[in-house]
């Protein structure tokens, strides 16, 4: 099932997709949450009711809703680095024996449709699309072959990163690189895991202005979404509506020559397969 977050006079709540409308679960069927966060909380068991609460609910033509973040208040967003062959290639550096990984603040969290702001102390802002994997039932120490029970949904996003800060500031700025205001945009929807028996053979593809920059597929991922989950939570306890964003392939601009910079007035569209289209365009700050 797709999942969205829209804006309402009573706060975020969380609405089901199907086609071209949408149905408020929660209003449908108390005993589901109206946010995403207490949604994943009881995954998969919400998962069987919601096809009851679309079927009862009301129904919203999608173009009348104003679309959140599926996830508009993660409490971590966690980043893998290097973590497609041919992106590791690209940069010069060896596959990793582990995960690489980095973090976002959770104010960088923007959504479909909404503008990527170049701040003006960085002249050197890529573009990462990624496949975003959104923890269900939280929990600690996830051995591997649980770990597909703790995920629960998938959508896309794009890992914007200003490289001057993350590579060329004093010791590298790598959390402040990755951290303005708007370089996560994730979206259009959350899809839960029955709707992606195989999150392991994914296409992903970064179009910039119409043109293909990024393609491949997570069959591509040097460590996948179950072991990255086993691997974080041995660091940290994850909680319902984490977001893992799980590396980004080749193509990135700065990897190019010359390199490719986002500029305001491009469009960059984030495509995974079974998920949909992330679309933002790009400003100036001010702009």
């Amino acid at each position: 099932m797709k999942l969205i977050t829209y804006r309402s006079s009573r706060g975020p709540r969380v609405a089901g997709v199907e086609g071209s409308v949408c149905v408020d679960l929660n209003d449908a069927d108390s005993s589901i949450p109206a946010d995403m966060k207490g949604i994943m909380a009881l995954m998969p068991g919400v998962a069987t009711r919601a096809p009851q609460a679309m079927a009862a609910g009301k129904r919203m033509p999608l173009t009348n809703v104003d679309q959140l973040p599926p996830v508009p208040d993660p409490e971590k967003i966690i980043c893998v680095g290097l973590n497609y062959a041919d992106h590791a290639k690209e940069t010069g550096a060896e596959k990793p024996p582990e995960p690489v990984l980095f973090n976002k603040l959770p104010s960088a969290i923007s959504g479909d449709w909404c503008p990527i702001v170049l701040p003006s102390w960085s002249e050197q802002v890529d573009y990462e699309a990624e496949l975003v994997a959104v923890i269900g039932r939280g929990g600690r120490y996830i051995p591997r072959e649980r770990a597909r029970q703790h995920i629960g949904g998938y959508t896309c996003g794009n890992d914007v990163s200003a490289r001057d800060w993350q590579l060329h500031k004093p010791g590298g700025q790598w959390l402040m690189g990755k951290s303005f205001d708007t370089f996560a945009p994730i979206g259009p929807a959350l899809v839960t895991p029955d709707d992606i028996p195989d999150p392991d053979n994914l296409q992903v593809q970064l179009l910039l202005n119409g043109q293909i920059m990024q393609s491949s597929t997570t069959a591509q991922l040097i460590f996948s979404v179950e072991y990255l989950i086993a691997y974080i939570s041995g660091i940290c306890t994850l909680s319902p509506g984490d977001l893992i964003f799980t590396g980004t392939p080749g193509g990135v601009g700065m990897a190019r020559k010359p390199p490719v910079w986002l500029q305001p007035g491009d469009t960059v569209e984030v495509r995974v397969e079974r998920i949909g289209m992330l679309c933002n365009p790009v400003k100036g700050e001010g702009g």
